[in-house]
C-alpha cells in the first residue's frame, strides 16, 4: 500500500454534502405529538440520555459544594460564604450548560453528531478549505478530552467510595481502605469493557434517573433545614461573594467549576440520542434534580456548619447510608463508562481523519456500530487511572487538578463554534460579538482560575494533554510529508498506462486490486509487481479509501467506479469519520455497479516501506524518530480494513522521511 495510507486513512476535501442534506436526528420528532410509539421512542431517548450523557456532571454534587467552601474564607456574614457558593453553582450550570451547551453549541451539528473532532470538521467545512489554527485547536481539544477520560473515573469513583469513611458498621474497617476499594472497582470496570457495554448500558438510563431522583428528594428533605437558603437563586449573592472574596473568590471559581464538569457530553453525544432528547432530558429532570440537591446541601450547612467537610453524604438518613453509598458509587461507575466509550469513540474518529496511526479497533456488537473496544486505549487509561490513584490518595487532591482539562475543551469550542456562526450561519460580527464574547468570557474566567492550580496538581491533565498534542502533531505532519515524498516519486498511472500498451508484459488472469492514497499516480506495489514478476493481472483495480467529512455516508454515495483504461478501473470507498472501514463489505456493492469480481481469487496488493530517519525531511530528527516509532506500531491495514489475509501480497521498499 501506498505510505500515506499505510499510515492512516487520510482526510479529504471531498464534498460534506455529497448525496444531497442527510435528515437531523431529530427531524422526526414533531410527529411524537401524534404517535404513542414514537412517543415512547421519545422517551427511552431522553431516559437513555440521562445514563449516558449527564452520568459526569450528575456526580458533581458529591464534591463540588464541598470543594468550592473548602476553599472559601470567613469574610463577611458566615452565611455568605454559602448561599454565594450555591448561587454560584446555579448560575453557573444556568449559563454555561443551558445558555452556552443546550441553547447555542448544541446547534453546532456536523450531520447530527457533535465533539470536537466534528466541530473541527464543521469549521473547516465553513472556511472551505483546510485551516491550520482550526486544526491545531481541534487537536488540542482532542488530547484535552483524553485527559478529561483518564481523570474522571478515577475522581468520580473515589470521591463516592470516600462515603465508607462515615459509613455505619463497616466505616473504620473499610475507611482505610477507600483507595484499595476505589481502584478493585475502576480495575474490574476497564477488564469488563472487552465484552461491550451493550447490556449494562441498557441499565443506565433508569439507573440515573433513580440516582437523579434521589438527589432531589434528598434536597427538598434537607431544604427544611434552612428555607434561606433559597436566597441563592438571587445572582446578587454570587456577586457579592465574590467582590467580599476579591482574589481568593477568583479561585474559588475552580472549585465551583466542578459543577458543571462533565457538561461537554451533551454536545459529543449528540448523535446517539438526539438533540431534542438531550434537552428535555436536562430541562425536565437533571437541572431541576442538582438545582434542588445543591440548595438542600447549602441547608444543611447553614444549619450545622460541620456539614461543610462531607455535605453530600450528611445529607443521607442513618437508615439509608448504604443504599444511597452504593447507587452513589454505581452512578460513578456509569459516568466512567460513558467517559471510556467517548474515548474509543473518539479514538475511531482521530484515526479516520488522520490524527492518529491506525490502532486495533473491536466491534463488540453485530448491531450496534457504536459499540466499539479499543485495547490500547483502554490499556493507556487503566494505567493512568491506577497511577493518578496512586499519586492523589483522594478526592481533594484530584479536584485540583480535575477542572484544567474541561475548562480547555469548553473554551475551545466556544472559539470554534465562532467560525461556524460566522461562515456557516452567516451571522455578522455584531451577532457574533453580542452572544459569543460573554461566553468566551466565562470559559476564560474559569479557564485561569483553574491554571492558577498547576502547583497543586493541574500539571498533570496540561503534560497529558501536551504529550497526546504532540504525537498528533507529529503524524499529521509526517504522513503531509511522506505524501508529497511519494508523489514527485510516482508515475502518473496515465503515463504508465501507455507504456504498458507499447510494451505488453505477460498477463495473468484474476482480479488484482492496488490499495492506494492518491488514485492519479501509480501504486508502488504496481510498480515493484511489474518490476520483479514482470506480470499485470488481467484485470487491475486502483483502489482508494477515502474520510469524507462527515460523521457517516449513505450507502449509495459509498462506492464510486472509473474506467481509466479496459483493463484498469479506479474504485473510490468513502467512509464518515464514526464509521469503521470494511472493505470487502463494501466491495459487494461494486458487483451491482457493473464490476465482477471474486473476492476470493482476487489479490490485494499493499505497498510496506520501511522509513529512515533524514535531516532534509522538514521535521528535526527526534520527530522523524517519533514518527518512525508510530509508524512501525501501526495496526497492520489488513486488519484495519478487514482484508482477507490470505489474499494480500505485500511489496516493500525504504524511503527516507
Amino acid at each position: 500500500m501506498d505510505a500515506p495510507l499505510a499510515a492512516a486513512p487520510r482526510p479529504t476535501a471531498a464534498d460534506a454534502t455529497s448525496g444531497g442534506p442527510k435528515p437531523h436526528p431529530d427531524e422526526h420528532l414533531p410527529e411524537l405529538r401524534r404517535e404513542p410509539g414514537r412517543r415512547r421512542s421519545f422517551a427511552a431517548l431522553s431516559i437513555g440520555a440521562v445514563g449516558v450523557v449527564f452520568g459526569d456532571i450528575g456526580t458533581s454534587p458529591l464534591y463540588a459544594l464541598r470543594e468550592a467552601l473548602a476553599h472559601s474564607r470567613p469574610v463577611g456574614p458566615p452565611h455568605l460564604a454559602v448561599l454565594g457558593v450555591v448561587s454560584l453553582i446555579l448560575w453557573t450550570l444556568t449559563l454555561i450548560v443551558t445558555v452556552k451547551y443546550v441553547l447555542v453549541l448544541m446547534r453546532a451539528d456536523n450531520n447530527g453528531e457533535g465533539g470536537a473532532v466534528a466541530l473541527m470538521n464543521l469549521a473547516q467545512r465553513a472556511l472551505g478549505r483546510p485551516a491550520f489554527p482550526v486544526f491545531l485547536l481541534g487537536i488540542l481539544g482532542v488530547s484535552l478530552f483524553y485527559a478529561d477520560g483518564v481523570i474522571t473515573p478515577a475522581f468520580s469513583v473515589l470521591s463516592a467510595v470516600e462515603g465508607l469513611n462515615g459509613a455505619p458498621h463497616l466505616g473504620e474497617i473499610l475507611g482505610p481502605r477507600v483507595v484499595m476499594v476505589a481502584g478493585a472497582i475502576l480495575l474490574a470496570l476497564f477488564l469488563a469493557q472487552g465484552r461491550g457495554a451493550g447490556r449494562m448500558g441498557a441499565l443506565f438510563g433508569p439507573i440515573m434517573t433513580v440516582w437523579f431522583l434521589t438527589l432531589a428528594a434528598l434536597g427538598v428533605w434537607h431544604l427544611k433545614d434552612d428555607f434561606s437558603v433559597l436566597r441563592a437563586i438571587n445572582p446578587l449573592w454570587a456577586i457579592r461573594f465574590l467582590l467580599r472574596n476579591g482574589f481568593v473568590g477568583f479561585i474559588i471559581l475552580g472549585a465551583v467549576f466542578l459543577a458543571v464538569t462533565g457538561a461537554e457530553a451533551l454536545y459529543a453525544d449528540m448523535g446517539q440520542f438526539g438533540r431534542r432528547p438531550i434537552r428535555a432530558a436536562w430541562v425536565g429532570l437533571v437541572f431541576p434534580c442538582l438545582a434542588l440537591n445543591y440548595l438542600g446541601q447549602g441547608a444543611l450547612v447553614l444549619e450545622h456548619p460541620g456539614a461543610r467537610f462531607s455535605p453530600f453524604f450528611d445529607m443521607a438518613p442513618h437508615a439509608l447510608y448504604w443504599p444511597i453509598l452504593i447507587l452513589a458509587t454505581t452512578a460513578a461507575v456509569i459516568a466512567s463508562q460513558a467517559v471510556i466509550t467517548g474515548a474509543f469513540s473518539m479514538t475511531r474518529q482521530a484515526v479516520q481523519l488522520g490524527l492518529l496511526p491506525r490502532i486495533e479497533i473491536r466491534r463488540t456488537s453485530e448491531t450496534q456500530s457504536g459499540q466499539i473496544f479499543v485495547p490500547a486505549v483502554n490499556g493507556m487509561m487503566i494505567t493512568g487511572v491506577l497511577l493518578l490513584l496512586g499519586i492523589f490518595q483522594n478526592s481533594h487532591r484530584f479536584a485540583s487538578a480535575y477542572g484544567v482539562a474541561v475548562t480547555g475543551t469548553m473554551f475551545i469550542s466556544t472559539l470554534v463554534t465562532v467560525v461556524v456562526a460566522r461562515r456557516l450561519w452567516r451571522w455578522n460580527w455584531l451577532q457574533v460579538a453580542a452572544l459569543f464574547t460573554p461566553i468566551a468570557c466565562v470559559d476564560a474566567v474559569f479557564l485561569t482560575s483553574n491554571l492558577l492550580k498547576i502547583a497543586e496538581g493541574a500539571w498533570l491533565p496540561l503534560i497529558f494533554g501536551g504529550g497526546l498534542v504532540l504525537v498528533m502533531w507529529t503524524w499529521s505532519r509526517g504522513v503531509r510529508i511522506l505524501t508529497e515524498k511519494t508523489r514527485s516519486d510516482s508515475l502518473p498511472i496515465v503515463e504508465l498506462i501507455e507504456m504498458l500498451a507499447s510494451r505488453p508484459p505477460h498477463r495473468a488472469p484474476g482480479t488484482a486490486m492496488f490499495l492506494t492514497a492518491n488514485p492519479d499516480l501509480a501504486p508502488v506495489a504496481l510498480m515493484h509487481n511489474l518490476k520483479h514478476n514482470k506480470v499485470l493481472h488481467e484485470r487491475n483495480v486502483l483502489l482508494t479509501i477515502e474520510t469524507a467529512e462527515t460523521p457517516r455516508v449513505a450507502e449509495d454515495d459509498r462506492v464510486v467506479i472509473e474506467t481509466i483504461a479496459p483493463e484498469f478501473k479506479r474504485v473510490t470507498l468513502r467512509y464518515g469519520f464514526m464509521e469503521s472501514p470494511n472493505v470487502p463489505k463494501t466491495l459487494a456493492h461494486c458487483k451491482r455497479m457493473g464490476l465482477k469480481f471474486d473476492i476470493m481469487s482476487t489479490s490485494f496488493f499493499l505497498g510496506r516501506r520501511t522509513l529512515v530517519s533524514d535531516e532534509r525531511s522538514g521535521m528535526p530528527p527526534w520527530q522523524d524518530h517519533l514518527f518512525i516509532f508510530l509508524m512501525r506500531n501501526a495496526a497492520s491495514p489488513i486488519d484495519f480494513f478487514k482484508i482477507p489475509p490470505g489474499r494480500v501480497v505485500e511489496l516493500g521498499a525504504q524511503v527516507t522521511v
